[in-house]
């Protein structure tokens, strides 16, 4: 009985869909032009405000007919605005709605219409176009399709104040990508929409002001252009410092304060500019303050922190203005209980949405510590500060949780910090966690904080070490992403440094010989650097050396000879001299060196170089190998040490370094000076 049923039920549904709006799309197909243009009006009229309906249309196929009569050139210009009109209105509808006109080509077929010379159907295009094109689901790439379009568009500008407000909204939507800005300023934005930040008309200065704000981020082309605009005889600049002044609405002033933050982050205006410190700094400051809404408290906090993130002395005069730092602890109270919020809808969004309050307060916590030691103590002074950071790393928003771990990382740059706030709220542990299948943004500044961790003087290290995080790092080395791999060798470093042989052991097993050596081949600088930093740290103490060359020696010394022959820079080569310098130093691994002439050649080769980086590291190798003093753990018998060290200095004798050395204490470095002469002596000894 059921399948019975299953038919007539399906069949009611489409009845209602059809009895409601059948009507209105056969009208459309009415050979009387009249009767045509009667049903689009009244379909216009059937769908104000009413998505159910716009749906319905949708379903039943009005679209393409409503495209088809805009499209036409025999359709009367009224007809053909009212469809533009009717298609703007069904976009207002539902993110579905969009991708169905979207899908029925609409933006080709919109963008067409403006060839038309009325004005009214090209301000209906335009409009509706907005409303297609300020929608998440549009693909903002298909306003770039046709290369027609841009320059078109440009001089639809100056037809009026409705063209004006339309297309600046559609540039700020669509621009999206440093590609985006580059053909906007190519086409003449920068010229075409200055003017338009002195309209009459408020919803034109604001939209032009958001055009430049979408074409100045991170982008040092189109700011040093802005930054010599004359619009009337003042300066753009100018012009945004007015439109920040109190009396003017929020959202003004802070698409102002966007502009001037975005030009100065591109070097076109200086940090310590007067319209930066005075003015743009204390606009976004004010916009924290718990008065403004949400969204104004967000954007303001995000923005401020983008615009001091590189210079300390900005930092400064924020962390000192308005009580920011204790003005911040606000943002996690919020909403409270006792909220002025009485509008039952905006409570019910900011509830929805405090979270993001949470994460621009932390965001702007990790730009204002980023430096300065005494806004660090500051921050982890304000009311339950580290217990927010802790929760913040387990919040179910991942935005949220990679904030928190922002401002944990700037924190942990504080020696200070790390021996206090660090150890008395144990972040390690919540950090550990955070680290386990973490995304790899997350991940990536998890493990810079770990890095700093894992600092020889912080008390978390011991904790740490004991929580097995050895196989955690080792897989960071194997990632794709270059940054978590350095993050992962990096922390291995710092935990190597002066390390128990226990320790530097469980490093080299966990990595594996060939992880190691293919470490050192990573085309990636800052992941060679920091390996050859921990091969560094593990080649100390002369045990250590010893133990760890006896079982990778032929490897390392490949590795080695291998960095040397290849066009590295001198910052590479430096420290793989250290590390030899480090195998010198020790008892039986030194003699890896004295029986390769070819790697004695090459310090000797260095020993020459025109780099005094280079000498004085290869310089430290000879020294190191000449040395006549040996751990008397290692060679009982002084008599013997004695006669290797002598054997050592006859053999480099004999290939022409003490000649080097005589040649180097003349040097005009004080310190390539002083160690030759201090090699010297081991010959006199």
């Amino acid at each position: 009985m059921a399948c019975l049923l299953e038919a007539p039920l399906r069949i009611s549904v489409l009845s209602e869909v059809t009895a409601t709006s059948r009507h209105y799309v056969d009208r459309l197909f009415d050979p009387d032009p009249q009767k045509v243009l009667q049903g689009v009006i009244d379909m216009k009229n059937a769908v104000i405000g009413n998505n159910k309906q716009k749906a319905n249309l949708i379903v039943l196929g009005a679209v393409p007919r409503l495209l088809y009569l805009l499209g036409q050139s025999s359709s009367s210009p009224e007809l053909r605005t009212e469809c533009a009109v009717v298609l703007g209105s069904l976009a207002m509808g539902t993110e579905n709605n969009i991708k169905s006109l979207v899908d029925c080509h609409i933006i080709p077929a919109l963008l067409q219409g403006l060839l038309c010379p009325d004005l009214i159907f090209i301000e209906a295009c335009l409009r509706c176009l907005r409303t297609v094109f300020i929608s998440p689901v549009t693909p903002v790439q298909l306003l770039y399709t046709d290369p027609t379009v841009i320059p078109h568009l440009m001089s639809l500008l100056s037809r009026s104040q409705k063209t004006q407000e339309y297309i600046t909204q559609i540039f700020s939507h669509c621009c999206k990508t440093p590609e985006h800005q580059t053909v906007l300023f190519n086409h003449g934005a920068i010229q075409n929409i200055a003017p338009l930040l002195i309209s009459p008309s408020y919803k034109v200065r604001m939209q032009a002001l958001k055009c430049f704000s979408v074409l100045a981020y991170e982008n040092t082309q189109v700011s040093m252009t802005l930054v010599n605009v004359l619009v009337d005889g003042e300066l753009l600049s100018q012009v945004f410092v007015r439109m920040m002044q109190r009396d003017q609405p929020i959202e003004m002033q802070l698409t102002a304060a966007k502009c001037l933050t975005y030009m100065c982050r591109a070097g076109a205006i200086r940090t310590d500019d007067s319209c930066i410190v005075l003015k743009t700094l204390p606009c976004l400051v004010r916009m924290c303050s718990k008065e403004h809404l949400l969204e104004e408290r967000v954007e303001g906090a995000e923005t401020l922190a983008y615009l001091m993130e590189p210079d300390v002395e900005l930092q400064r005069i924020a962390s000192t203005t308005d009580h920011l730092v204790a003005m911040l602890a606000d943002y996690f109270k919020y909403p409270s209980s006792v909220s002025a919020i009485t509008d039952i809808k905006r409570l019910d969004h900011d509830l929805k949405h405090a979270h993001e309050l949470r994460q621009a307060a932390f965001k702007l916590y990790a730009s204002l510590g980023s430096n300065d030691e005494d806004i660090r103590k500051k921050i982890t002074e304000t009311e339950n500060m580290m217990d927010r950071i802790v929760s913040g790393l387990s919040e179910s928003s991942i935005k949220v949780r990679l904030a928190a771990v922002r401002c944990l990382h700037s924190l942990s740059r504080s020696v200070q910090q790390l021996r206090t706030s660090f150890h008395d709220h144990a972040v390690w542990k919540p950090l550990m966690k955070l680290l386990q299948n973490a995304p790899d943004e997350v991940l990536v500044m998890a493990s810079s904080t770990l890095c700093n961790l894992l600092l020889e003087f912080s008390p978390s290290k011991e904790p740490i070490l004991e929580s097995g995080v050895i196989e955690l790092l080792c897989s960071l080395t194997q990632s794709d992403s270059p940054a978590l791999r350095v993050n992962g060798i990096w922390a291995l470093m710092n935990m190597a440094f002066q390390a128990d042989q226990k320790v530097k052991v469980e490093i080299v097993r966990g990595l594996g010989t060939e992880q190691l050596f293919r470490l050192l081949s990573d085309p990636d600088t800052n992941v060679l650097m920091k390996t050859l930093g921990l091969l560094r740290n593990l080649l100390s103490t002369r045990p250590h050396i010893d133990q760890i060359m006896s079982s990778h020696g032929k490897q390392i010394m490949q590795a080695v000879t291998l960095i040397l022959e290849a066009e590295h820079s001198i910052e590479v080569k430096e420290q793989t001299l250290c590390i030899l310098a480090n195998i010198a130093d020790g008892n039986t691994a030194k003699e890896l060196i004295m029986t390769n002439d070819d790697m004695l050649q090459k310090i000797k080769y260095y020993m020459g170089h025109s780099n005094v980086k280079l000498q004085l590291a290869a310089t430290f190798c000879i020294s190191n190998l000449i040395w006549n003093e040996e751990d008397v753990q290692a060679v009982v018998n002084s008599d013997c040490a004695h006669k290797g060290s002598q054997a050592r200095q006859d053999k480099l004798r004999e290939m022409g370094f003490v000649d080097i050395l005589h040649k180097l204490t003349q040097a005009s470095d004080p310190n390539l000076c002083d160690r030759a002469k201090t090699a010297m002596q081991q010959y006199l000894a």
